[in-house]
């Protein structure tokens, strides 16, 4: 048997002070003022260059950093941007589009928070986002509506931004209308020389927001030629598209929209394991314009989505959080372009 002495515990290490703005005043030789116009990039009082870089160089020294809730107190609002997490799988472009934006708005002096709302939809998600006291909320998708919009408006949020289908009562609305995307790609199918067109529609649940719309975009494509158009109900999994793929000759099909490039890119890989040939049998085209569909071979044909800068939804977050009393702005933001490559 090993006995363990007994030794008294040590003593905690002494818990450092939290510096504040005082700390760095004395540190860099001005005042507490002075800190405050510097570290909250005042542009109302001039500061000369050197004593800026003389706070800046203080505050890192102590390691203090400005306390928000204090700086909105003192501003009547935060400078928090709250843009809740999609449910749905984001893509690599959509990823881009909202890496641009947080830039924007950093550049601004604004903080984007990206909120989880798993499980939570519509008017009791807006409940849980204005808890958090916002000064602007960007909702992609749709599911808010004009009573959620009020509820953060109360809250203190002085802008309120949807990005999907259609506006909303009181919030500003970037329109993004999918059905153009399908439209593009039926027209382009049709004109080379295609007239019995497949178009995948994602099986994932979310999804529907965008494929509805461009299912119909493809059928308003076609309307009133001889072309006919077949619904692809397809899930984004190897064995799905192995499934469709098998049963192809019968369908009848000489080309295929897949919803995206990724979806496109996974049913090619099905065809051609079944000996069909792209674009000779079935020409095929998807959407987003993303780098590994030129990499394919055959490389291939997609539509090119144009979606608002970061900086121009950043200056309109900017220019309502400035006046909020303004009438909210619409603006029709997605555009959509063939780029024909070799799959078509």
């Amino acid at each position: 048997m090993v006995q363990i002495p007994n030794t008294p515990a040590s003593a905690p290490p002494a818990q450092r002070s939290v510096p504040t703005s005082a700390d760095v005043a004395r540190l860099a030789g001005v005042s507490r003022a002075t800190v405050s116009y510097v570290l909250n990039n005042t542009s109302a009082v001039r500061i000369s260059e050197p004593t800026r870089r003389r706070v800046h160089e203080a505050a890192k020294e102590l390691g203090y950093v400005p306390h928000a809730g204090a700086r909105s107190l003192r501003a009547g609002h935060s400078r928090m941007v709250l843009m809740p997490a999609p449910a749905i799988p984001a893509g690599p472009l959509y990823s881009q589009f909202i890496n641009e934006l947080q830039w924007a708005l950093s550049r601004l002096d604004y903080t984007v928070v990206q909120y989880g709302t798993l499980g939570l939809h519509g008017d009791e998600a807006a409940r849980a986002w204005a808890e958090l006291r916002p000064v602007a909320v960007l909702v992609p998708g749709q599911g808010l509506g004009p009573q959620g919009v009020a509820v953060l408006k109360r809250s203190g949020a002085r802008a309120v931004v949807t990005l999907g289908p259609a506006s909303v009562e009181g919030a500003h609305a970037l329109l993004m209308e999918h059905a153009a995307v399908g439209r593009v790609a039926g027209r382009h199918l049709y004109e080379r020389g295609r007239r019995r067109i497949g178009v995948v529609v994602p099986e994932e649940p979310g999804l529907e927001v965008y494929s509805a719309p461009r299912l119909d975009g493809v059928r308003q494509a076609v309307h009133g030629t001889d072309a006919v158009v077949t619904e692809l109900p397809l899930a984004y999994e190897e064995e799905a598209a192995a499934r469709l793929a098998a049963r192809w000759g019968a369908l009848g099909l000489d080309a295929v929209f897949a919803y995206n490039d990724e979806y496109a890119m996974l049913l090619m890989r099905a065809l051609q394991d079944e000996g069909v040939r792209i674009p000779e049998d079935t020409a095929m085209i998807g959407a987003d314009d993303l780098m590994l569909g030129r990499l394919l071979r055959p490389r291939l044909s997609t539509v090119h989505i144009e979606l608002p800068s970061g900086r121009e939804l950043a200056e309109l977050v900017d220019r309502a959080v400035r006046d909020p009393g303004t009438a909210p702005e619409r603006h029709e933001v997605l555009g959509a372009a063939v780029v024909h490559r070799d799959s078509s």
